[in-house]
Order: structure tokens, then C-alpha cells, then sequence
């Protein structure tokens, strides 16, 4: 596999904030709500709306973000392919996080069952 370190740096920096609004929009483009992305964003990282909304507001960095968050134990389940990666073969632990939320993102915006989407079998 390449090296991709400088890719990893770069999603390090990115802040969750800037974004946050290009979910709202991918997810409510395709007839999804934005409750139902909460409801994904909560269930990967247990964030409740008020303490994802200090991050938007603090402008964390997706670093800062998920080292504050609390992985649900079933992120292991997410897999598949998301901006040209296998999330299931992503080596370095942040970068994989960050696709670990676009790939629920894209599920969500597809159309994918709730249920499906939060690995409730």
C-alpha cells in the first residue's frame, strides 16, 4: 500500500465543522434527515447533540474529535469501500475513524435501513 501519511496529517487537521455541513446536505439531498445523521454521528462516536455541537462550535479538529469520542464497540462491523479505501484495511486508527463516519454517511444518504446502518444485524 502507498504511503499516505500526508493524507492522514491532512484529515488530522481538517475540523469536523467544516465538514459537518457537507453531511447535512449529501444526507437531506437523497429524502434523509438531519436526526437521523445525529443519530448515526451518536451511535459511532456517542456523542449526544449538545457535545457535537461544542465541537462545531470549538472547531475541533477531527483529531481532537475522536480522540474526545467514545467508539461504539461494534465499528469493527463497518466495511467496505469509501474514497477509493477498504475502511476494513486502513492502517492508520484516526484516518480510518474519519472514513469509518463517511462510510455510515454514505449508507445513510443511499438509503440503507436505520437497523443496517447501526449493525443491528
Amino acid at each position: 500500500m502507498k504511503d499516505t501519511s500526508h493524507h492522514d496529517e491532512r484529515i488530522a487537521k481538517m475540523t469536523f465543522a467544516s465538514v459537518y455541513p457537507h453531511y447535512i446536505n449529501k444526507v437531506e439531498k437523497k429524502g434523509r434527515t438531519k436526526e437521523e445523521l445525529l443519530e448515526v454521528i451518536e451511535w459511532l462516536t456517542g456523542y449526544d447533540e449538545t457535545r457535537l455541537q461544542e465541537h462545531i462550535d470549538n472547531k475541533s479538529t477531527f483529531e481532537t474529535f475522536f480522540s474526545d469520542a467514545n467508539l461504539n464497540p461494534n465499528t469493527g462491523l463497518i466495511k467496505g469501500v469509501i474514497c477509493g479505501y477498504r475502511v476494513e484495511e486502513i492502517t492508520n486508527p484516526l484516518t480510518q475513524q474519519v472514513r469509518y463516519l463517511d462510510k455510515l454517511v454514505d449508507e445513510l444518504a443511499k438509503g440503507k435501513k436505520m437497523e443496517k446502518i447501526l449493525r443491528q444485524s
